[in-house]
């Protein structure tokens, strides 16, 4: 069975920091691409960040600069690490993993940045 489970959100003020961790299980994590995507209410879901099975990395305008993905295939796990947090990131943040045949979503865990 296959499982992406988020971690890390929660609330926290402009200007602040939060690192989510995606841990997945039932995939061989190795080969897939991961990316962390977000939706606010009212919003589409839309792409934060990716990153290849290779570790190449890809960042929505919005979060360049702030945002760091990375990721440690012999933990099985996806990080994205936060700063400069503002307002306008509040939002659920999911989890994703794709190969060319497959794609896989977490639950998802909420961010919420006011003071």
């Amino acid at each position: 069975q296959v499982q992406l489970v988020e971690s890390g959100g929660g609330l926290v003020q402009p200007g602040g920091s939060l690192r989510l961790s995606c841990a997945a299980s039932g995939i061989n994590f190795s080969i897939y691409a991961m990316g962390w995507y977000r939706q606010a209410p009212g919003e589409q879901r839309e792409l934060v960040a990716s990153i290849t099975k290779g570790g190449s990395t890809n960042y929505a305008d919005s979060v360049k600069g702030r945002f760091t993905i990375s990721r440690d295939n012999a933990k099985i796990t996806v990080y994205l690490q936060m700063n400069s947090l503002k307002p306008e990131d509040t939002a659920i943040y999911y989890c994703m993993g794709s190969t060319r045949f497959q794609e896989y979503w977490g639950q998802g865990t909420q961010v919420t940045v006011s003071s």
